[in-house]
Order: structure tokens, then C-alpha cells, then sequence
């Protein structure tokens, strides 16, 4: 079986994690599982030399950096935070502009 043949078959975030040869904390991804492998979907999505790779070492290697650096951005911050989500990143749109300047209630 080729890398992209069992990559296609993964289905949680300790599959893909494990998979992959990431070294994860559980309380991390209990949490933040979701968020993690959207991020990695985000991160793949972006890597446009991703095509030309053939060989399945090197495609899993870059497969590998995308998921450490995904998973790496909720070991130091979370979901919401993140705004992993388009929902998070809506809530954020609505706060800001709620926002009222000190400047606009002196006038």
C-alpha cells in the first residue's frame, strides 16, 4: 500500500497522529481534536508543493511538519482563540465591532 492509500484511511486524531509518528499529550487532544485536524487540513491546503511529491517518505514527512505545527498551535493556545472555526472566527467579526472607542463617548 502507497502512503496516500493509508492516509485515506485515518479517521480520528490519534490515527492520524500516530500514523505519522507525532508525539501528542492526550489532555491536548481530548480537547482539541477538532480544531487540530481543521488546522492540518488548513496547513495541507496551503502547501502547494504537496502535487509534486511522489515519494512516500518525503510526502509523509511534510505531511508530518504540518500536523506537529497543527497540533503545536493548541498546545499554546486554544480553539477559540485560534479561531479554528468559522464560527469562532463570526463571533470574533461581531465582538469587534461592538467595540466603542473612550474617544467616542467624550465627544
Amino acid at each position: 500500500m502507497s502512503f496516500k492509500d493509508d492516509f485515506e484511511d485515518l479517521e480520528t486524531a490519534e490515527d492520524f497522529l500516530m500514523f505519522l509518528g507525532v508525539t501528542y499529550e492526550r489532555r491536548v487532544v481530548d480537547v482539541n481534536r477538532l480544531h487540530i485536524l481543521q488546522r492540518f487540513h488548513t496547513y495541507l491546503a496551503a502547501d502547494t508543493g504537496l502535487e509534486g511529491i511522489t515519494d512516500d517518505a518525503d510526502l509523509a514527512a511534510r505531511h508530518r511538519v504540518h500536523l506537529e505545527r497543527a497540533y503545536h498551535d493548541f498546545v499554546v493556545s486554544t480553539g477559540v482563540a485560534e479561531k479554528t472555526f468559522k464560527v469562532h472566527q463570526q463571533q470574533a467579526e461581531r465582538m469587534s465591532d461592538r467595540f466603542v472607542s473612550l474617544d467616542s463617548l467624550v465627544r
